[in-house]
């Protein structure tokens, strides 16, 4: 028989060559949660629709890594980009491993900015986005009213503010979905721990999973107010944009006759009334 001291040597040292330690909680959440294919995609799309032009100047609003910033400006030579986060260790990785890959001319058409995006000042820029719902970290009308006023006073004259926001009926439950990463050696864990009805406050985490059975727990933690399209519209013109347009994702049956499910098209159509689900997201864009 072992001695316990030598067990619990071993099992230390499984732990240190563990998956879950030695990943980087930037590229998992990278992998598993952005698609700057498909947003550039969509923000590209609506502004031609509402505006009948290309956007070129860019903005992204707790912008984390500057993935989205990055991917912007190496579509198009003529764009430019500025990414605004409070957490200059994040920003930093991101120069390092986001910008900077990207090559001279496109480093030079990006502004990385250290700050609060309540205070800010930018050039007039065509779109401003704040997606990950990452402006539910404001909790009180008046603080995300400033913010949409402040982001009204950066945008040129055919500027447009774009948001996501998420919802539905399962929104409010403390649930854990797993949901596994196509073509990875892990597992993205959503994780809403606490929900106040009072004050409609949540608490959600991002945990990782991997195949050696390693776990990243509180990879990301975010403590929000759960928003609702009603109240960001009605904020939205309070503080002075003149229309503001809802997108809601079309589905489609998934051609599984022992089912009911329906899956989302990647299509996303204006409206102004839907049917509710368990759980949706969905996008708001803002006219100057």
């Amino acid at each position: 028989m072992s001695k316990p001291g030598r067990l619990k040597k071993k099992k230390q040292k499984q732990l240190e060559a563990s998956q879950a330690k030695n990943a980087d909680r930037h590229i998992l959440y990278q992998k598993s949660v952005q698609d700057t294919e498909t947003e550039i995609v969509l923000m590209l799309e609506k502004y031609r629709e509402i505006r009948g032009k290309d956007p070129l100047s860019f903005r992204e609003d707790f912008c984390g890594t500057a993935l989205l910033s990055t991917a912007w400006c190496m579509g198009d030579d003529r764009r430019t980009a500025q990414g605004v986060d409070l957490c200059e260790d994040t920003l930093a990785w991101g120069r390092e491993h986001n910008v900077k890959p990207a090559g001279s001319d496109v480093t030079s058409r990006i502004e990385l900015v250290n700050g609060n995006v309540l205070a800010v000042k930018q050039p007039g820029v065509d779109i401003t986005c704040a997606f990950n719902f990452s402006y539910s970290v404001f909790k009180t009308r008046d603080i995300l009213r400033q913010y949409f006023e402040a982001v009204r006073k950066g945008l040129n004259k055919d500027g447009i503010l774009m948001l996501d926001i998420f919802g539905g009926t399962e929104a409010i439950d403390c649930v854990e979905e797993d949901r596994e990463v196509e073509g990875e050696d892990f597992e993205f864990v959503w994780h809403q721990e606490k929900y106040n009805p009072v004050t409609n406050e949540i608490l959600c985490h991002i945990h990782f999973k991997f195949d050696d059975g390693s776990v990243m727990e509180n990879a990301f933690t975010y403590d929000w107010r759960l928003w609702t399209i009603a109240e960001i519209n009605e904020l939205l013109i309070e503080a002075g944009f003149s229309r503001v347009h809802v997108y809601w994702e079309e589905y489609e049956d998934d051609g599984d006759e022992d089912d009911e499910y329906m899956v989302g098209t990647g299509n996303y159509i204006e409206v102004t009334e839907v049917e509710n689900q368990e759980s949706w997201v969905s996008y708001i864009f803002a006219e100057v």
